[in-house]
């Protein structure tokens, strides 16, 4: 199970889940991670839309907890392979530290990886995001965050993965896409699925007109994810098996 890692916090003290961020562009699911998280307790979201589970009652944790445990969100580090990127400019206007490290410094992706490890390690993260990463992302760095590392994928994978899977959707006049939340693997887009949300493709609709929609839906998507694995709802898949158990709040629709 994935969750705050909670130490020896002192009387009163609240656990705090640790966040950095891997991000190449515009961040705007960066941002909307700052707005929805960044210094606020993991509790469920009165406003969550991003699926269901029957029979968990609103707030309360799998073992029937109380909300009150919800740890407290923090985006400690936002990391950029592109200088000058606005998602680090997000980052500052937010007061989140930020570093860059540009794969043009490093003889192969393997040496940048083991750059980017070294800087993430500086901050203790729980989880490392990618948000708009587009990179592939070397062994050593799922090696030393083992199922702590997430990815979001503007497709419903295994369908269309790659860089350019919207416009693909509307090239093969796909009647249904949608927004993938995953742990990220060796692969191309290739790791366990946590949760899949489904966008339809209309008559007439453009990588632009699909694309704004399907954003939608990511900001949505990616901190409810992050909100549940920081409760630890999101349990790893089993040895030999692909299926990550997701203990969802109650009343969860799409």
């Amino acid at each position: 199970m994935i969750g705050a890692d909670e130490g020896q916090p002192g009387a009163g003290e609240q656990p705090v889940f640790r966040i950095a961020v891997l991000a190449s562009g515009s961040g705007s699911n960066l941002q909307a991670m700052i707005d929805q998280l960044h210094g606020r307790r993991a509790e469920a979201s009165a406003a969550a839309s991003c699926g269901a589970a029957p029979g968990i009652a609103p707030g309360a944790a799998p073992g029937g907890g109380p909300q009150s445990s919800a740890p407290l969100i923090q985006i400690a580090l936002v990391v950029s392979d592109v200088p000058g990127a606005r998602a680090l400019e997000r980052a500052q206007q937010a007061g989140i530290r930020t570093a860059v490290v540009p794969p043009a410094d490093y003889p192969d992706r393997e040496q940048h990886d083991l750059a980017v490890v070294a800087t993430l390690l500086e901050v203790e993260p729980d989880l490392v995001v990618l948000a708009g990463y587009m990179r592939i992302v070397a062994a050593s760095l799922l090696e030393a965050f083992p199922w702590r590392v997430i990815n979001l994928h503007p497709a419903l994978l295994p369908a269309f993965p790659g860089t350019h899977s919207i416009a693909d959707a509307v090239h093969y006049a796909a009647k249904v896409t949608g927004v993938t939340v995953h742990f990220v693997d060796p692969g191309v887009d290739t790791g366990p699925v946590i949760a899949q949300v489904p966008v339809r493709v209309l008559d007439g609709d453009t990588a632009e007109t699909l694309g704004s929609r399907i954003h939608e839906v990511e900001h949505r998507l990616l901190p409810e994810v992050i909100r549940l694995i920081a409760r630890g709802r999101v349990r790893p898949p089993l040895s030999g098996t692909r299926v990550v158990q997701v203990d969802w709040d109650a009343e969860q629709t799409v």
